[in-house]
């Protein structure tokens, strides 16, 4: 967990301190540094890897993006959502195998997809920084290898949690909101 921010050191140790994931497989999305880390359900490190988020900065999807053809998603409204989710693996409009983690707003991890934007998209993937890590509509994208080996076999056959870290409140406010949806 090197390359991850203070907070995702925070929050994954109140995780497996509280046993907040429930015996679940979960996942971290430090948006701080555009990297997501999966555990197993015991808490073991998994894997962790840059990941591509929502365009627009911000902690709160918009009602009703996810059902805005993709065409019509304004900038403002492109942000991976802070929170905690309950994740379900699923399947796309294309039939790719996806990570729901917010289901009604259209929010999965998925890995890249082949397209025009694929090689610009890969590029930020590798570079050292997480500045131009911001190019999804709002999912998680992380490499086809990462997904295949680590995101599918521990969150794609069954549920499991997300947890996205916020970017605009401290990560101390985000455990305190969470323990207190949990009481």
């Amino acid at each position: 967990m090197h390359q991850a921010s203070a907070d995702a050191h925070d929050a994954a140790r109140w995780i497996a301190a509280s046993h907040d994931a429930i015996g679940r497989p979960y996942a971290l999305v430090d948006k701080k540094h555009a990297r997501l880390l999966v555990f197993a359900a015991d808490g073991r490190l998994a894997g962790s890897t840059p990941a591509l988020l929502g365009l627009a900065p911000g902690d709160h999807a918009l009602p009703g993006t996810g059902s805005k053809p993709l065409s019509q998603i304004t900038f403002e409204e492109r942000t991976t959502p802070a929170g905690r989710f309950a994740s379900e693996p699923g399947r796309n409009l294309s039939g790719e195998h996806v990570v729901w983690f917010d289901y009604e707003a259209g929010l999965a991890i998925h890995r890249l997809r082949p397209g025009r934007s694929e090689a610009a998209r890969l590029r930020s993937l590798v570079t050292a920084t997480p500045a131009d890590n911001r190019a999804s509509l709002g999912c998680v994208v992380v490499p086809v290898a990462f997904y295949e080996s680590v995101v599918e076999p521990l969150l794609g056959r069954g549920r499991g949690v997300v947890y996205v870290l916020p970017q605009t409140q401290p990560v101390e406010a985000f455990i305190a909101a969470q323990q207190l949806a949990a009481q």
